[in-house]
């Protein structure tokens, strides 16, 4: 009996943190990095110090965020790289994956990786400390895909984790040009990035008995 009783608490703590993680996301597409403690609070109907009591801090809240968002879109990344096509049309699809999410969605992007840009009075917040780890998620996780698909030779584990990150370097930091500066159509983009891969990931064989990539 008192088990049950604490999974049902454990439930409701979960689904009122991810009613909390929805109002604020509502917050954040409307204010971007300006989107405040207070300002989340009122949405949910509720005051800052409960918010507080759930995710500690703005940067607490920030790494729900996070998490929640980068787990979508490396479900999203991986659905890309494992559609039936050649390499070629995989590589663009995982690029143009993570372009079209940043495109969709720009002010919860520049939330997660621009936040000291307007403080909305909340000092201490610092971008690098929290994009940071973001970043080197996706670049993991990234590594784990090339790793499992593409023979690199004896140093396959190594090199899978340089290519990940750069990986992940180019088109977040091409991605956050283009963003800002929109010189050119997203397939267009791709299309370049995709260009710029295209010396050492070509030439690479499938690993024996992956899915390939």
């Amino acid at each position: 009996m008192e088990t049950t009783h604490r999974e049902d608490q454990r439930s409701a703590t979960e689904r009122r943190r991810r009613e909390l993680l929805e109002a604020a996301e509502r917050v954040v597409l409307r204010d971007g990095p300006g989107a405040s403690m207070n300002a989340i609070a009122a949405e949910a109907g509720i005051t800052k110090p409960i918010l507080y009591r759930h995710f500690g801090d703005k940067g607490g809240l920030y790494r729900a965020l996070a998490v929640r968002h980068t787990d979508a879109l490396v479900d999203a990344l991986r659905a890309a790289l494992d559609a039936p096509t050649d390499r070629r049309e995989r590589v663009e699809a995982a690029l143009d994956t993570y372009l079209a999410a940043i495109e969709s969605r720009p002010q919860v992007y520049r939330f997660l990786m621009h936040p000291a840009e307007e403080s909305g009075g909340e000092r201490g917040f610092d971008v690098g400390q929290h994009s940071a780890p973001l970043l080197r998620r996706l670049g993991e996780e990234l590594a784990t895909v090339i790793a499992e698909r593409v023979d690199l030779g004896a140093d396959r584990e190594e090199r899978a984790r340089v290519w990940g990150h750069g990986i992940v370097g180019m088109m977040h930091a091409a991605g956050d040009w283009w963003l800002g500066e929109r010189p050119c159509p997203r397939e267009r983009l791709v299309r370049h990035l995709a260009d710029l891969l295209w010396g050492g990931l070509a030439t690479a064989e499938d690993l024996a008995g992956g899915p390939g990539l």
